[in-house]
């Protein structure tokens, strides 16, 4: 038997104001986002934006729905749209944001597994590593550079091609 190691690098910082100036534009409408996200039931509001190579942004936010789980991630919603507007432009940046009432939140929320996947898609389209800017309502943020870093042992959708 071989036994394998897998690690993650990211940075974090404390406070918004150590990020680059675009870095800090693109959590903000991550926050804008979040504002109007269709959380009745789990009162979690995400908040997603993306910065395009043509530096324009989507935003996104999570979109639930009673008949669980027909609802979608910010995520989502914000690489989805900015693939339909903007099909084959790569993704540079995706910035995510959370809160809730209901419970403290001391780090940043990550993306879900779905999530990770299709960034991953993207990423690999791209053939370029997507930053991840996380956030939660504590302050400190994770810089990821990468999805690898978020999804190691990745599924590759390119495997399926004969």
């Amino acid at each position: 038997m071989i036994t394998h190691t897998i690690s993650v690098a990211y940075n974090e910082v404390s406070d918004i104001s150590e990020l680059e100036e675009e870095d800090r534009e693109l959590l903000k409408e991550a926050w804008e986002a979040s504002e109007s996200a269709y959380a009745p039931y789990s009162k979690f509001h995400v908040g997603a934006a993306v910065r395009l190579a043509n530096t324009m942004t989507f935003r996104g936010n999570n979109q639930e729905n009673g008949a669980y789980p027909s609802g979608i991630c910010a995520e989502r919603v914000a690489v989805f749209s900015a693939s339909a507007m903007y099909p084959g432009v790569p993704i540079t940046t995706i910035a995510v944001v959370a809160k809730t009432e209901v419970f403290k939140l001391s780090n940043p929320v990550t993306p879900c597994g779905a999530c990770r996947q299709v960034i991953s898609e993207y990423e690999m389209l791209s053939g370029q590593p997507i930053r991840i800017l996380l956030q939660g309502n504590s302050g400190k943020i994770w810089i990821l550079n990468g999805i690898e870093n978020l999804l190691p042992l990745m599924f590759h959708g390119g495997e399926l091609k004969k």
